[in-house]
């Protein structure tokens, strides 16, 4: 499968994504009901319960892996699922739908139904019948997704776009550092929402830094190649079309590049960008690609500020080896995971997505559980019969007033 994967992708691929089916699989089995201290002779007992019919559109970067982190919970909690792949890498998933069913699961229970978003994804949330969307793609496509399964009052969880800060202190170990920022900004050629795109270097290690990281991304990029070759630092962004988007934004910047080339097809390599505003659709939009920005800063405070300077929310990093520091600035920062000497650490228990336009809702963890589900309060009156007949009797002809309550 990871062949494959690499094949449709053009990136290279090594996740473990039978760890969330095992999570969940376990959390189905010791997840527990609750009896509600209601007042009376009364006992009220609540469960979860699914939803009916879920939907989920997944993106064509980690295809495989972030279907599976989807259709676990939803298929742990009862529901019935169905998936509409990304148009650019649907094989895997469809792959993954024909082992399901011969591992047992009932025909009809998970469907994969590729196709165009514009067209099957969206007959397919439009659908009053579905009680859940379940998304991944950038924030237009989500808003417009939003407006549709709102309007049908189905419950909706949406992980957008992101531009992660990464905050490097002049106290982190920058060997270590380095080696994070280039992983957290080039990992998957630089597609995925928690890339970190936004490097912010306190001012006293940045000369230092940028010179440890300029000569890691030459070492990135003399060793592109073929994803399937295990010797390939990087491969390929995922389509022409994306590789056109990329550098029609690299050509509007108003930075100082770092001299890359651009003729080698799809092959975008690492390239970094200084000397720009905050306002310069670098900084501000998410590329989807192997670009980071860098701009350095003074003192804490700035570097929080630079940090939040962006309309998502999704991942941050901070690299520092004061342990009061992390704390603080990880509490200050507006993001939904907070990484710190680390990034891109996904574990099927920890909760994933996004604060401000990047999302609403989680993935992952017992959120994505309860969220895949609604809770069911049954209440039965425990009373014996000869106190229910006096007590109960709203309408007695004794002329005792009574209350609800």
């Amino acid at each position: 499968m990871t062949t494959i994967e690499s094949m449709q992708t053009g990136v290279l691929c090594a996740k473990c994504a039978h760890s969330w089916a095992d999570y969940y699989a376990a959390l189905l089995r010791t997840n527990q009901g609750y009896v509600a201290p209601t007042q009376g002779t009364l006992l009220n007992y609540v469960q979860r319960v699914p939803l009916g019919v879920v939907a989920q559109i997944t993106p064509f970067n980690h295809p495989l892996l972030i279907a599976i982190k989807k259709i676990a919970p939803a298929l742990a909690a009862g529901n019935s699922v169905i998936v509409k792949p990304s148009e650019w890498a649907p094989i895997t998933v469809l792959e993954f739908g024909k082992m399901a069913e011969e591992a047992g699961v009932p025909s009809g229970v998970l469907t994969i139904l590729p196709g165009f978003g514009a067209t099957t994804g969206k007959a397919i949330i439009s659908d009053p019948r579905i009680r859940k969307v379940d998304v991944t793609a950038g924030t237009q496509t989500g808003r417009a997704m939003g407006s549709i399964v709102g309007s049908n009052l189905a419950a909706f969880t949406a992980e957008l776009g992101g531009k992660a800060p990464i905050v490097v202190f002049d106290d982190a170990d920058l060997v270590s550092a380095v080696n994070g920022a280039a992983f957290a900004s080039f990992v998957a050629s630089g597609q995925t929402c928690v890339s970190g795109t936004r490097l912010i270097v306190q001012e006293s290690v940045y000369d230092t830094f940028m010179e440890l990281f300029l000569a890691k991304v030459k070492s990135i990029r003399t060793r592109m190649g073929d994803p399937l070759n295990p010797q390939s630092t990087m491969g390929t962004v995922i389509s022409p079309q994306s590789l056109a988007r990329i550098e029609g934004m690299m050509s509007r910047t108003k930075g100082k590049l770092d001299g890359c080339d651009f003729s080698q097809g799809s092959f975008f390599p690492p390239t970094v960008v200084t000397e720009l505003e905050i306002t310069d659709e670098l900084w501000v939009e998410e590329v989807f690609g192997p670009v980071v920005v860098v701009k350095k800063f003074s003192d804490e405070a700035e570097g929080v500020a630079l940090a939040n300077a962006c309309k998502y929310g999704l991942g941050a990093g901070i690299w520092t080896s004061g342990l009061s520091r992390a704390h603080r600035v990880a509490a200050e920062i507006e993001a939904g995971l907070c990484w710190v000497n680390t990034h891109h650490r996904n574990d099927p228990s920890s909760p994933w997505g996004g604060m401000k336009e990047s999302g609403i809702g989680r993935e992952n963890g017992l959120e994505a559980f309860e969220s895949y589900s609604q809770s069911k309060s049954t209440i039965v009156n425990v009373a014996p019969a000869e106190i229910t007949r006096d007590v109960d009797d709203w309408f007695a002809d004794d002329g005792e007033g009574k209350r609800y309550g």
